[in-house]
């Protein structure tokens, strides 16, 4: 596959023109020295925005290879979600319909940023409870088809029907959604499906693709740079030939109304190269995946709990005191997730996320069968040690602690059955919103001490980086659970909300 915007830069390049032009190194290799290679929206170099030239070729390229019209970012998938709620809402009103999104909750900032800035309605579906309070639960958010069809139709006899749903899969802790009928069910009811698959772009190159685009998606997005071989900020915006084409139509101008009018051609060559990569190496996705499946098989064969069904992915479950297989539980510190994330930054492995329950570690075709063999064993050496600690304090373990444990586990488990028992399907509750997002952020505000948060209105997004997964969205009262995710200070809605007891 030929590589068109790599190969005007390299022939410029090496042609030693006089650089009149930005940026200003002027392509001397300087403190990086990849600044011949950097230019700017010059003759024969094309525009993003309105491409046309080489970088329409390329793009061309990428769309052939994903089975859709695919358009480059420079700046990540947040620049593509902002995309895709502007093409939702446009495709709402284009066919007379009150632009409304229904989202699961574990959306990415840059979706809420988007819905906030054009003032569009969603409504959400939580997350199910985690039975323990912590705030992994809101990383994941699990639906079928069946759900989500009972949820359309409440929302209709509500007089809120959706225009649109949006969903985000792979999640950051590698759990995947029924994406073909999550599209069945969209499609029966007259809705557009769009997701966020920031995480997922090889699953369009294993033996039998993944893809959103493959499964009845109409909009997704993918981070080339988080699982290619492609420089930080590359990604795609892809939109289904099966959709309407009023969405391909549009999809340019959504993109440059968000984007940079200085692209960085570095990353545009990354992503231009990627499609040969991609044509070339097919192979390699399916051998990563094997590799991945063994390793988590070795792991979980240590005592160590997995979750997800992501394939380049896995996450071990910790900080719920059942890490080992047997579920017996382990008395040290590895029941903890950001003391095993500190321990293997030790050993020169340096995970992609850590909190309390949960370490997340991406591959990619570029991980090395030494890496892959390093991971293993220094895993496994920490749970041998995990478990003889563990037989020696169960040594010093008398029965009536092993009671007492009993005790608190039903009791758990009791609380764990009543939660799902107050919210349906075993939901989070949706928290309580006086305003919209665009409401709460452009509202007048101040920052407040996180003790002082509760039964305030929210007015940006509360989120951790990463995975940036808001906990509570702009525009919701604070409620008592905020002490398991606030930290520092807290930008809440200044005056208070009327009809509220907000202070």
């Amino acid at each position: 596959m030929n590589t068109p915007i790599y190969d005007f830069i390299e022939a410029y390049r090496e042609s030693d023109a006089v650089r009149l032009h930005m940026p200003g190194h002027k392509g001397v290799p300087g403190l990086l020295g990849v600044e011949p290679f950097d230019i700017t929206e010059i003759d024969g170099a094309d525009v993003l925005s309105q491409a046309c030239g080489i970088i329409a070729e390329s793009e061309a390229n990428a769309g052939t290879l994903f089975g859709c019209r695919t358009l480059y970012s420079t700046e990540g998938s947040s620049l593509c979600v902002r995309a895709m709620v502007l093409l939702l809402k446009r495709m709402a009103l284009h066919r007379g319909v009150t632009p409304r999104i229904l989202a699961a909750r574990n959306v990415h900032r840059s979706f809420l940023d988007a819905v906030a800035l054009l003032d569009v309605d969603v409504d959400w579906i939580m997350p199910k409870a985690a039975g323990d309070g912590r705030s992994h639960s809101y990383e994941s958010c699990e639906i079928s088809g069946e759900e989500l069809a009972r949820m359309i139709a409440e929302l209709r006899e509500e007089g809120r029907m959706p225009s649109a749903v949006y969903i985000t899969s792979p999640d950051y802790l590698g759990n995947r959604a029924d994406i073909a009928a999550l599209a069945e069910v969209c499609h029966s009811h007259g809705c557009f499906l769009a997701v966020d698959n920031a995480h997922g772009a090889y699953l369009k190159f294993l033996a039998e693709s993944a893809h959103p685009m493959d499964l009845g998606a109409d909009l997704c997005c993918d981070s080339a740079h988080k699982t290619l071989p492609v420089l930080t900020g590359g990604a795609y915006l892809h939109i289904s030939r099966n959709t309407d084409p009023y969405l391909t139509e549009h999809a340019a101008r959504a993109m440059a109304m968000f984007a940079t009018t200085s692209p960085s051609y570095l990353i545009l060559q990354s992503l231009d190269l990627c499609n040969a990569y991609l044509e070339e190496n097919g192979a390699a996705f399916g051998q990563t995946a094997s590799r991945v499946a063994r390793l988590r098989e070795e792991l979980e064969k240590a005592g160590y709990r997995t979750t997800g069904d992501e394939p380049w992915k896995i996450t071990l479950v910790a900080g719920d005191g059942t890490v080992l297989a047997d579920g017996e539980k382990s008395t040290d510190a590895f029941t903890d997730g950001d003391t095993l994330a500190e321990t293997l930054g030790r050993y020169g492995i340096i995970v992609e996320y850590h909190d309390a329950g949960h370490v997340v570690m991406m591959f990619s075709t570029n991980t090395t069968e030494g890496e892959f063999a390093l991971i293993g064993s220094v895993l496994s050496q920490l749970a041998a040690a995990r478990d003889a600690a563990a037989e020696d304090a169960e040594e010093d373990t008398d029965k009536a602690d092993t009671a007492a444990d009993a005790k608190a586990a039903d009791a758990a488990k009791d609380a764990e059955k009543q939660t799902a028992a107050e919210t349906g399907d075993g939901r989070i509750p949706v928290p309580v919103r006086v305003l919209t997002p665009a409401e709460a952020i452009l509202a007048e505000s101040e920052y407040v001490d996180a003790s002082q948060c509760v039964g305030r209105v929210l007015a940006e997004p509360l989120v951790h980086m990463p995975p940036c997964v808001p906990i509570y969205m702009c525009g919701e009262v604070i409620g008592e659970d905020a002490a398991h995710f606030i930290k520092g200070r807290v930008r809440v809605v200044k005056e208070p909300v009327k009809g509220h007891g907000a202070v």
